[in-house]
């Protein structure tokens, strides 16, 4: 029967998916990548997919039982394939190069890759991708596991929901033994998308107005652990915002964990309220329902282990990733104006530090160069012309330290 089932396999169109996802796998053991590095493209629903680089360290060689969990997407006991050749393209087969964006937040993810010059080709339908120009794998993961990982120390550093490290962090508050001083994470710095609330959601026109009104009901959530810590405080008297904690008494409130469609579950009668992500609002308006308040406002952000295993590494791409940023915030204003008039319109465009100032032929005449933040440039145009500048010059920044 095992014979035949593995006939089976070979013979399908995925099978050879599945062998060059195991050539892959093989490359990234044998030549000991070791440091983790995981990245999310976050949407409101929170299934988009992660990325995990895994950085060659200087170490040879690593631990299956760190990486298997990661490569091993299911198969069982796989047989072990031979690395590509060079003429094979950099160990990857020759084949499909469609890569699939799942929607605009995956997309300004895989764009900051992009700015921080990894360079990669992810093959059709794989989950792995060798970077082009550094000794990174790529591997896809889903979002709702990245916090676990770089919390438990494992790896160092993550892209992920600040939703998703709240989950995580309330999980561990609510099932880790007192005595469990894990590796813990903490927020490097704020990515700037990905903006969205976790929110107590009831029908529109129903009876409940506030959270108290569904203290002992039934609420559906993909964030159990938040969720019961959120109606905890409540049924307490505490202020869910504080960082005050509730005695540990018995939940009232009745949480269910829901994997998906979270907002079906007030008109299928399976629960009163819902604890569910809201980005622009759509969804939960067409389902009939309104929120009553916010558990956790979240966006995108860079998180890293508190126990790095390279931290000299970890600051590297940190960096890079903060230049990126950085640089989405800003453009560069380049302008002429009378040195008269110089003193008025350094005052419109400061710049980061100061503005840099080259004299011209023309005599009274200096060229001034600023950073100006991008969603005010329009603003400082019009000041600028108001003053008399000339010659007014907006240029984009696609990276910088």
């Amino acid at each position: 029967m095992a014979v035949e089932r593995s006939a089976s396999i070979s013979s399908r169109p995925d099978s050879f998916v599945r062998t060059q996802y195991v050539q892959a796998s093989d490359k990234v053991l044998a030549e000991g990548f070791s440091f983790f590095f995981f990245f999310l493209g976050i949407s409101p629903t929170a299934k988009a997919a992660g990325l995990v680089l895994i950085l060659q360290s200087s170490t040879s060689g690593v631990k299956s039982t760190n990486v298997s969990p990661a490569l091993s997407h299911g198969l069982s006991a796989p047989p072990r394939y031979a690395p590509p050749t060079a003429d094979e393209g950099a160990g990857w087969g020759k084949f499909g190069q469609r890569i699939q964006k799942q929607g605009r937040l995956n997309a300004a993810t895989l764009n900051l890759l992009e700015g921080a010059d990894i360079q990669f080709r992810r093959e059709n339908r794989l989950d792995i991708a060798l970077v082009k120009n550094l000794p990174i794998a790529l591997i896809f993961l889903p979002a709702a596991d990245i916090p676990t990982f770089v919390g438990q120390g494992r790896v160092d550093l993550g892209i992920t929901g600040w939703d998703q490290v709240k989950e995580y962090a309330a999980g561990v508050k609510t099932h880790t033994p007192a005595t469990d001083k894990g590796a813990g994470c903490e927020t490097v710095m704020d990515l700037g998308f990905g903006s969205c609330k976790l929110q107590v959601q009831v029908p529109e026109k129903g009876k409940y107005s506030s959270t108290k009104d569904l203290i002992g009901l039934t609420i559906g959530t993909s964030f159990p652990n938040l969720a019961a810590e959120h109606f905890a405080k409540i049924e307490a008297g505490i202020d869910p915002a504080s960082d005050e904690q509730p005695p540990a008494q018995p939940l009232r409130t009745n949480i269910i964990e829901l994997s998906g469609s979270v907002e079906a579950a007030c008109a299928l009668g399976v629960a009163e309220g819902i604890v569910d992500l809201v980005e622009s609002g759509e969804t939960m308006r067409a389902a009939g329902l309104k929120a009553i308040d916010t558990v956790v406002e979240s966006s995108a952000i860079l998180i890293k282990s508190t126990k790095p295993s390279n931290a000299e590494l970890v600051e590297l791409i940190a960096s890079r990733i903060r230049g990126v940023i950085t640089a989405q915030k800003f453009v560069l204003c380049q302008y002429n104006v009378e040195r008269s008039k110089l003193a008025e319109a350094t005052k419109i465009t400061p710049g980061k530090r100061a503005a840099t100032i080259t004299q011209l032929d023309a005599d009274g005449w200096v060229a001034v160069s600023s950073m100006v933040e991008k969603k005010k440039i329009a603003l400082v145009m019009d000041e600028l012309c108001r003053v008399g500048a000339q010659d007014i010059l907006v240029l984009d920044i696609h990276n910088t330290r």
